[in-house]
């Protein structure tokens, strides 16, 4: 397409104008990315979370923590 298509007094170059306006205006898909980025950061919490689970010093904690409410339970 030649740049004259694109100017104001051609109306084929407006029509043009005006479509390309209305899809990059459009939110469609827009959900579906936020679900991705969403989805994104989830895994990446996961992951930390695994990293953080697997070091000695937390589950000593957790264990430490679980022994002491079943000695204190009975």
């Amino acid at each position: 397409m030649s740049a004259s298509g694109l100017q104001a007094g051609n109306p084929k170059g407006t029509t043009l104008m005006r479509r390309l306006k209305r899809i990059l205006r459009s939110e469609d898909g827009a959900a579906t990315a936020e679900y991705a980025i969403a989805t994104m950061a989830a895994v990446g919490f996961a992951g930390l979370l695994v990293a953080i689970m697997r070091s000695d010093e937390v589950r000593g904690m957790l264990t430490d923590l679980v022994h002491r409410a079943l000695t204190f339970a009975g």
